[in-house]
């Protein structure tokens, strides 16, 4: 596996297994930082959005620590970011909990909404449908399988291509119930609904991937 020396930092702004993100970034070689430093986070070579809980309370602590201008900025300038689990929820438009609706970051259009299965919150290992050209999943088999805590999810990709001359986002699926956005790959912005951190060997050649890619 090739050297790879990146900074990588997790954001801390207080929703998110930052702990355990560390250690996962830090075992696929990265060099880790946590913090909610606006410097670090927009100089570092990539930047994990981590993300637990509910999507509102997720948004406003973000906010509070100016973390959807460090996210705005830095892929304004091309930098990666990551988002995992509720991280990646609030990189959409809106989500809806209870009935009560937020506004997310709306880097993608799309509705994060209750997940519907005979079971939920969705919570265990499960299996994804990658795209072959895939970035974030290179190497890693059709059966591998990733951990999943969610009980909401989108269900819908709605951004479609304006550009010819961009590539179009690779999206990812998995299926509970109902097929839903499990990872996606768009330009400097990637996520996944898993948690990488989580998921075993599988879960660190993930991250190994992107930390590759920085």
């Amino acid at each position: 596996m090739a050297e790879r020396n990146k900074r990588v930092v997790v954001f801390d702004y207080g929703f998110g297994n930052i702990r355990s993100a560390e250690r996962a970034l830090a075992r696929a070689g990265a060099e880790v930082e946590i913090t909610r430093d606006y410097d670090a986070a927009m100089n570092a070579d990539g930047l994990l959005v981590p993300g637990v809980g509910a999507f509102a309370a997720c948004m406003a602590g973000l906010r509070r620590a100016r973390g959807d201008w460090v996210v705005e900025r830095r892929l304004a300038g091309g930098r990666p970011v990551l988002g995992i689990c509720v991280g990646m929820q609030i990189l959409f438009g809106r989500g809806i909990e209870h009935g009560v609706e937020a506004e997310g970051l709306a880097e993608w259009p799309g509705t994060v909404g209750p997940l519907k299965a005979d079971v939920v919150p969705h919570m265990g290992w499960n299996t994804v449908e990658a795209p072959a050209d895939s970035k974030l999943f290179a190497g890693l088999s059709a059966d591998a399988r990733y951990y999943f805590v969610h009980s909401y999810a989108v269900r819908e990709w709605e951004l479609t291509a304006t550009n010819p001359a961009m590539p179009a986002p690779k999206v990812t699926w998995a299926t509970h119930g109902e097929r839903f956005v499990a990872a996606v790959e768009n330009g400097p912005l990637w996520a996944t609904q898993f948690h990488p951190e989580k998921s075993g060997d599988a879960g660190a050649r993930l991250l190994a991937n992107w930390i590759d890619t920085l």
